[in-house]
Order: C-alpha cells, then sequence, then structure tokens
C-alpha cells in the first residue's frame, strides 16, 4: 500500500479519534459549577482568541514545512488541554486550557483536509474528495454521539471524569498521526505571482469562494449556538420537572442523539445535493441554523431539547460539500493557509459577538433562560438579513 493510500484508509480514524471528546456535553455545566455565568461564556472565548493567534500561523506552517508534524502539534496541544482540566481548579487553567483547544483546532484546521485532498491526488482520485469527505464527517459524528452519551455518564461521577477519557483518546490520536505519511505536494508558483501571499488573494478573489467563505464564516457561528447555549436549556427544562441531578447523562444523551441524526442524515445529503444543486442545500442548511436558533429563542419547555437534535443536520447538509467544492480551486501551496484563514475569520467574528453576549450576561450564578432568549433573537435577526444577502449574492457566481 502506498503512503498516499494509507493515508486515505486512516483519515477516518483520525476524525474518530479526534472527535471522541467525553467533555462535550457537560462542559458548560462544569464551568458553572466552578466559575460565574460570566466567566463561564467568556472561558468560550479564549478557544477562539488562541484560534485567531495561530490559525494563519499554522496554515503557513503546514503548507511550508508539512502536513504531518502540523498535525503533530495539533494533538500535543489538545491533549495538554484535556489535562489541563482534568486538573485545573482555577480560572486561569482553564483559560489555559482553552487556549490549548485553540491551538488544537487551529493546527488541524485546513491541514487535515489538505491532507486527504494531497493523498487522494497523488493516486490520481481527486474525483473522490466529496465521498471521502463525507465519509470522514460519518466517522466524526459517530465519535461525537459515543463520547457524548458516554462522557454524560462518566460526569454522573465527577464532572471532570470525561476530560480524563478525553486525555486517553487523544493518546490514540497521537498514535494515528505517527503513521501518517507526508503527502508530496507539487508547491507551484503561478505566472506573475512569486510568493505566496499573491496566489492567495488570487483565490481569495474567485468569486466562487469568495461567496463559499462568507457562508462558512456565518455558519460557524450559528452552528456554535446551540453548543454554547444549549446546555442551559437542558437543565432548566430538567430543573422544571425536578431532575436537574441527571442533567449531565441527559445531555449527553441528547448530544449523541445529535450526533447520529447528523450521521442518517449525511446518508441523504448527496441526493438532496443531486436535485437542488450545491449552492440550494447550502441555503437550505443555512435557513435550517437560523431556524433552529429562532426556535430556541423563543421557547424554554422541553420542546428546545427537541430542537437541539436538530442541531447538526445543517452541517452534514454543508460541510463536506463546501470543503470538497474548495479543495480544486486551491494550489498546494495556499490550501491550508486559505482554510486557516477563513477559520480564523469565522472564529474571531463568534468570538467578538459572544464577548457581546457575555456583557449583558448576569455575574454571578446561573445564566437565566431569558437573558439567553433575548441573546438568540438578536441572533436570529442578524441570521436573517445575512441569508436575504447571500441568496441574492448566489446569482451569478457558479458554486
Amino acid at each position: 500500500m502506498s503512503g498516499a493510500a494509507r493515508n486515505v484508509r486512516l483519515y477516518p480514524w483520525f476524525k474518530f479519534f479526534q472527535n471522541l471528546m467525553f467533555w462535550q456535553a457537560t462542559w458548560f455545566l462544569f464551568f458553572q459549577s466552578e466559575l460565574s455565568a460570566s466567566q463561564a461564556i467568556l472561558i468560550y472565548v479564549f478557544a477562539d482568541i488562541a484560534a485567531t493567534i495561530f490559525e494563519v500561523p499554522s496554515g503557513y506552517f503546514s503548507d511550508r514545512i508539512g502536513r504531518k508534524i502540523t498535525l503533530i502539534l495539533s494533538v500535543i496541544a489538545g491533549l495538554a488541554a484535556a489535562l489541563m482540566q482534568a486538573f485545573g481548579t482555577e480560572f486561569w487553567v482553564f483559560a489555559a486550557a482553552q487556549v490549548g483547544i485553540g491551538m488544537h483546532f487551529a493546527f488541524a484546521s485546513g491541514t487535515d483536509s489538505s491532507l486527504l485532498f494531497e493523498s487522494l491526488a497523488k493516486d490520481g482520485r481527486e474525483d473522490e474528495i466529496e465521498e471521502h469527505e463525507l465519509r470522514a464527517w460519518r466517522y466524526s459524528f459517530v465519535a461525537l454521539a459515543i463520547s457524548a452519551v458516554a462522557g454524560g455518564a462518566m460526569a454522573l461521577f465527577g464532572l471532570r471524569v470525561p476530560y480524563f477519557a478525553t486525555a486517553a483518546a487523544f493518546v490514540l490520536l497521537l498514535i494515528v498521526v505517527f503513521l501518517f505519511v507526508e503527502p508530496s505536494r507539487e508547491v507551484k508558483r503561478l505566472e506573475g505571482q512569486a510568493h505566496w501571499t499573491e496566489a492567495l488573494g488570487a483565490a481569495l478573489r474567485q468569486p466562487v469562494l469568495k461567496w463559499l467563505f462568507a457562508l462558512s464564516v456565518l455558519m460557524y457561528g450559528f452552528s456554535h449556538l446551540p453548543f454554547v447555549f444549549g446546555q442551559p436549556y437542558i437543565f432548566a427544562a430538567l430543573d422544571g420537572m425536578g431532575l436537574s441531578a441527571n442533567a449531565p447523562l441527559v445531555s449527553g444523551t441528547v448530544t449523541a442523539l445529535m450526533m447520529l441524526l447528523s450521521v442518517l442524515t449525511s446518508w441523504m445529503a448527496p441526493g438532496i445535493r443531486k436535485k437542488i444543486g450545491l449552492t440550494g442545500i447550502l441555503l437550505l442548511a443555512f435557513a435550517m441554523q437560523i431556524g433552529l436558533v429562532a426556535g430556541l429563542a423563543v421557547t424554554s419547555s422541553v420542546l428546545a431539547i427537541a430542537l437541539l437534535l436538530m442541531r447538526m443536520v445543517p452541517d452534514s447538509f454543508s460541510r463536506p460539500f463546501i470543503l470538497a467544492r474548495i479543495q480544486p480551486l486551491l494550489t498546494d501551496e495556499v490550501r491550508a493557509t486559505y482554510l486557516s484563514l477563513q477559520s480564523l475569520v469565522a472564529k474571531l467574528l463568534f468570538a467578538v459577538t459572544l464577548y457581546v453576549a457575555a456583557g449583558s450576561a448576569s455575574d454571578v450564578g446561573e445564566m437565566a433562560n431569558a437573558e439567553i432568549q433575548t441573546i438568540l433573537r438578536v441572533y436570529a435577526g442578524v441570521g436573517l438579513a445575512a441569508f436575504i444577502g447571500l441568496f441574492v449574492a448566489a446569482r451569478g457566481r457558479g458554486v
């Protein structure tokens, strides 16, 4: 088996172990037990700040130094973050751990997908990229589902236990990364573009990439809103029934069902894409995100939990197709840099909006649902305006 073929075979397992995040369903509950409501929101911002700092440099590092070493650094940062959260007691330790998480995602962002595409290209299989992105997506969300329900159960024995389990998963992830083979890449200079920044500028000027860039930035934020605010909804719904002690396990179960629903809908996605086109399925996915946020903005009943089950469906209708459409339009010398820049802008914009949202939250105790709903109404209004703008701009873009 060639090194490129081995990379393709290992890649889904890389995504599987990377997404065994056992803390995902209980992180907000954990931070609310250790910090104030405003600090619990702000702690998430540190990850985005770290990603802002490292996103583009890590993409440049990946394009210039190599994919494998960049992924090794990513996994080491994630492992350190899990251990810091498992043992930490102070705000600054948790903040440092979030920086580690930001570094993990920054160094993996764009590099993982670039390694997959370049490995396929080495064997002349570029046209299979959409199929393999969808396959990796399914592995990712099966892992998220498993770790969500398992992490929720672990949290019944202590809210720190899921972080120890995540650290163990990252050790396995590191083994997978060491088994990768650095793909051979042709770093070509386009005529008249002697520097990588010029090649990046050329990519950013492409109408298709500009539209996909804007859509990806917006969809990142709307995908993460239910992640940030979903657990307080679950806690409030259970508290009304006198079952708040079971919030970690229920949160984990809801998250697992959410991920499994995403896997199931990913099997439908190719058929929907074929029927309504790439632009159609991407706009449909964004509309679903806005609708979910709007629904959470008007209800805090058990219905909110049902809405949360739909959180990752829009991503299964969009993320693999966006990556597959972008990759062939980029050159090897700027592929990871472009994807990192896109991720940076998305994280930065979302972090800024969360910072503003944190300013409207109480300084002590748990965050009230009324406060969350006010925040989400604003997001829903902005999302509707953005959708209209993207719908109009899609004409003639050839997405």
